[in-house]
């Protein structure tokens, strides 16, 4: 699904995509970011322009949006690129879908640390939906793909779905958030235990006095430190 080296060349999807072009909203977007760049140096636009052009297929199919051949050959014209650089980009990066997908595009980690704290439970609430890996549901709702690491390991296990992650899940809550989605609702992202961000649960443990003000710990390591704390 997400970031692979395979793609879809038919005549089918020529004949849909074929005459992409810019919504009106993205083509003062797209000049936005193009004009970010010097002169010359137009091409290192290109990911935010695939980013755009993958969120209008989306737009317009109802799904989290994918990037066929033509909308790719259309950036490289925006870019005065060749299309096969813009390929080289697109399937390197796996925020971009070679492939159609669903509304959701549930991405769980399978790396180490999501694997210790129970990402087999976050797959076994996927598969009692009927999420199938590398598939998408009948219904063209979710799509589901084993990913590596996302980078919230200290709130294992966690998915991304989409443009948000949602951690420190079980089998419970993960069910929930595809039940919610499913419903129509909007599932609060981030952990869904009882922590700020990545902060441990319950608060603070240690340097509590930093909770509340700028307190200044220095005089308690060394007498000469920490003059005029508040």
């Amino acid at each position: 699904m997400a970031g692979q080296g395979s793609f879809i060349d038919d005549a089918e999807q020529r004949a849909r995509w074929e005459g992409f072009a810019w919504t009106d909203a993205n083509a003062k977007t797209a000049k936005t970011l193009i004009a970010r760049y010097p002169a010359g140096r137009q091409q290192s636009a290109v990911i935010p322009l695939l980013d755009l052009a993958q969120r209008q297929v989306g737009a317009e199919t109802n799904t989290q949006g994918w990037l066929p051949i033509p909308v790719m050959e259309f950036v490289g014209r925006e870019l005065g690129m060749p299309y096969v650089h813009v390929l080289e980009v697109a399937t390197f990066y796996t925020m971009f879908n070679m492939h159609p997908v669903g509304r959701f595009h549930v991405q769980v980690c399978g790396t180490t640390p999501c694997m210790l704290r129970g990402s087999d439970d976050v797959f076994t609430a996927c598969a009692k939906r009927g999420l199938k890996k590398g598939k998408t549901t009948k219904d063209g709702l979710f799509t589901l793909t084993e990913v590596e690491c996302l980078g919230a390991c200290a709130n294992a296990p966690m998915v991304q779905i989409n443009d948000d992650n949602y951690e420190d899940l079980t089998e419970e809550s993960m069910g929930a958030i595809l039940d919610a989605l499913a419903e129509g609702k909007t599932p609060k992202p981030g952990p869904q235990v009882d922590r700020q961000t990545s902060c441990p649960e319950g608060g603070p443990t240690t340097l509590k006095k930093m909770a509340e003000r700028n307190y200044d710990y220095r005089p308690q390591w060394t007498a000469t430190a920490g003059e005029g704390a508040q």
